[in-house]
């Protein structure tokens, strides 16, 4: 795979999985909602980020991006060519849903697939591991 097609695709994978949360949050209509956002954490946003990942752990974030890549390209024209604003946050919402499925099948949990893909674009040493193994 090409590695500016992979960093491209980890960049838009963040981006669609970083906005679940807030998205999630914006649907509850209910006021019993706390806003409450604590189940969702990144480390990597946080600063502390980890780079010594195993190499497990790296293979399964590999499988999980070529499903994750897969997904993108099914929803990205979908929801470019959405006749309105809220039809492409449904389209968008179930590609993350698609994509958080892929992650989990992988046997990741989001946080470390999140965290290592932010490693991956902002980290060498990462980033070299990682092309190593494909």
């Amino acid at each position: 795979m090409n590695m500016n097609k992979l960093l491209v695709s980890v960049t838009a994978s963040i981006a669609l999985l970083a906005t679940a949360p807030a998205m999630a949050e914006q649907n509850q209509q209910s006021p019993a909602s706390t806003g409450d956002s604590g189940s969702y954490s990144n480390p990597a946003a946080a600063g502390t980020q980890k780079t010594n990942y195993t190499d497990a752990e790296l293979k399964k974030f590999i499988e999980a991006q070529g499903g994750i890549t897969g997904v993108r390209e099914e929803y990205i024209e979908k929801i470019e060519s959405a006749d309105s604003q809220e039809k492409a946050q449904k389209l968008q919402m179930k590609a993350n849903d698609e994509m958080v499925s892929v992650i989990e099948d992988s046997g990741m949990d989001i946080p470390t697939y999140n965290a290592i893909a932010t490693a991956y674009s902002s980290e060498p040493k990462v980033r070299n591991r990682i092309e190593a193994l494909m």
